[in-house]
């Protein structure tokens, strides 16, 4: 039997082989193709996560300071500004924050929750016209054991969606394919943003 002949025998070889003799396999195809993501290390490692919930380490809090494609700014409003997730679920995934630091939806002003939706809205029509998507996920994770990956800074998840996006690679690898890199993303939808706005 030939070592590509029977994909499951070879990773099974791999596992009962002692490590010298593994590494002779080294290379050996085993029927899986390799999307290296080197990158998805920070989120893993948790790098740039805020040590604690104060608003002198959150990167939705920071991100206003810089310019906008450095910190990744699509929009800046009067209460609330839109930015590319850092780590996206999608290509063009959005997020929509205050630039208030405050945590839980109850928080926010009247003024900041209009923006907040008519921001949504409008990063939805700048992402039909800019990338034809299918459709949308929204929301937002209310706390650590709902999700939030930043708890302590509210922010609304705009993640554009196609059909067959969602394929056995996020299912079965936990991996997902982001075939555009933030900047050019970024640049865009805000070249996309209507001046009016």
């Amino acid at each position: 039997m030939t070592p590509d002949a029977d994909a499951g025998n070879v990773g099974a070889r791999r596992e009962a082989l002692p490590t010298e003799d593994a590494r002779a396999l080294a290379g050996v195809p085993d029927g899986f193709g390799r999307f290296w993501t080197p990158y998805r290390m920070a989120y893993i490692r948790g790098e740039g996560k805020p040590a604690d919930a104060s608003d002198r380490s959150c990167p939705f809090c920071s991100a206003p300071g810089k310019p906008d494609a450095e910190g990744l700014i699509v929009f800046r409003g009067d209460s609330c500004f839109v930015l590319m997730n850092l780590f996206p679920y999608n290509s063009g995934h959005l997020l929509v924050c205050p630039y208030r630091h405050v945590s839980d939806y109850t928080e926010l002003t009247d003024e900041e929750r209009v923006e907040l939706g008519n921001l949504t809205a409008t990063a939805m029509r700048v992402t039909r016209d800019v990338a034809a998507p299918a459709g949308f996920n929204l929301g937002m994770n209310q706390g650590e054991v709902a999700g939030a990956g930043i708890a302590a800074h509210l922010h609304q998840h705009v993640v554009p969606r196609w059909l067959g996006d969602a394929n056995f690679l996020p299912i079965i690898a936990q991996t997902k394919a982001v075939p555009e890199l933030l900047e050019d993303a970024r640049a865009r939808l805000a070249a996309a943003w209507p001046k009016e706005n």
